[in-house]
């Protein structure tokens, strides 16, 4: 992670250090509203398929195999314009990549963090 790029829960405080904060999930988190969540956006078409979300479960023995595939997903074309568009967030501004996942050394927002880490 650089520290232009950080992860963390939503549920968590905002910070000045934030810069622009996206949520990285594919449904919206559990008991929160929108209102309360301070997001300047919800990119739900950058977070993992349906199908790999289910079979991850966000089991940490499955992180490494969940890692690769996720990161395979995100060369598709159903998540390439997304995945575009949180490069060129990350390029312009301090970047938080927020995610309802209470692991979130295991997450999606782990991946893409250094993903785009490496991308730029």
């Amino acid at each position: 992670m650089t520290e232009r790029i950080a992860y963390r829960r939503v549920y968590e405080e905002t910070s000045p250090k934030d810069g622009k904060r996206v949520l990285v999930d594919r449904v919206w988190p559990r008991g929160m509203r929108k209102e309360d969540a301070h997001l300047d956006e919800w990119l739900r078409d950058v977070a993992p398929s349906s199908d790999l979300r289910h079979w991850y479960g966000h089991d940490p023995d499955r992180f490494t195999e969940f890692r690769r595939r996720y990161l395979a997903e995100l060369r598709d074309a159903g998540h390439r314009e997304a995945a575009a568009h949180l490069r060129d967030l990350a390029a312009h501004d301090r970047l938080t990549l927020l995610t309802a996942t209470k692991d979130v050394d295991h997450s999606q927002a782990a991946v893409l963090a250094e993903w785009l880490g490496r991308k730029r």
